[in-house]
């Protein structure tokens, strides 16, 4: 049996997270379930990947509270568990950044849907694709032209932004990254340094593979579990089979 890999994030205002992780906990190694979870007071943050069963549980687990029941999972298949323990852990950020006073909820810039950034794409619009990835992610693969700013880590995106080039800040920018969660932050941080035309990428690379496959992309989309990479399919390129 394939084992069913989840991955999905909420930018929602959460009080009660130690009741909240002591749920999660519970109920997710009762599952059988591998992976992380963050929480946060600006939000959650899941990976993690099991049985088709435990993963359904684990869906209407968060469908239950009315603060996640709109938190939308993206799905692939493994043939291997490619998490080898289950975490939850609260923390001051679901995904490190360090800007003060930043509330993704409130603050979110316009989206476009993988679908309408490839028919852009398609048609040779003109668009600044940007990476907010660190820079090995990059280098597994990324965008045609993308610009990438050779990041160490999220955390220095703001201060990578200043150095970007002026001219950018009347121009189509597109933010993306692997599931969407750093380019919602990174939008509207953009935005506040006067980029005037801003969207991120609605589910980041994974989602534009599910829907559009790799064109217009070269290489493979990098993650942070023992599958290293998937393909334009959403497949692993390593082929474990522990």
């Amino acid at each position: 049996m394939p084992f069913i890999n989840l991955a999905g994030y909420k930018f929602v205002s959460l009080d009660g997270l130690a009741d909240l992780k002591a749920t999660l906990e519970q109920r997710c190694r009762a599952l059988d379930l591998r992976g992380t979870i963050l929480l946060s007071f600006e939000g959650i943050n899941v990976v993690l990947a099991g049985s088709e069963d435990a993963t359904t549980q684990f869906q209407a687990l968060v469908d239950a509270d009315p603060r996640l029941a709109d938190l939308h999972f993206k799905r692939s298949l493994s043939a291997y568990q490619p998490f080898d323990r289950m975490v939850v852990k609260i923390k001051k950020e679901i995904i490190t950044l360090g800007v003060p006073g930043l509330d993704p909820a409130k603050e979110r810039a316009p989206t476009v849907t993988p679908a309408e950034l490839k028919r852009w794409l398609d048609e040779g619009r003109e668009v600044v694709l940007l990476d907010t990835r660190n820079a090995f992610e990059v280098d597994a693969g990324t965008f045609d032209k993308a610009l990438d700013l050779r990041l160490r880590s999220f955390s220095e995106f703001a201060q990578a932004a200043d150095e970007l080039d002026p001219s950018l800040k009347d121009k189509t920018v597109v933010t993306f990254c692997t599931g969407g969660i750093r380019c919602e932050k990174a939008a509207p941080v953009l935005i506040g340094k006067g980029f005037h035309n801003v969207f991120q990428l609605d589910g980041g690379i994974l989602q534009y593979f599910e829907d559009c496959g790799n064109t217009h992309f070269n290489g493979l989309c990098f993650v942070f579990d023992q599958r290293v990479a998937l393909d334009g399919n959403l497949n692993p390129a390593v082929t474990n089979t522990q």
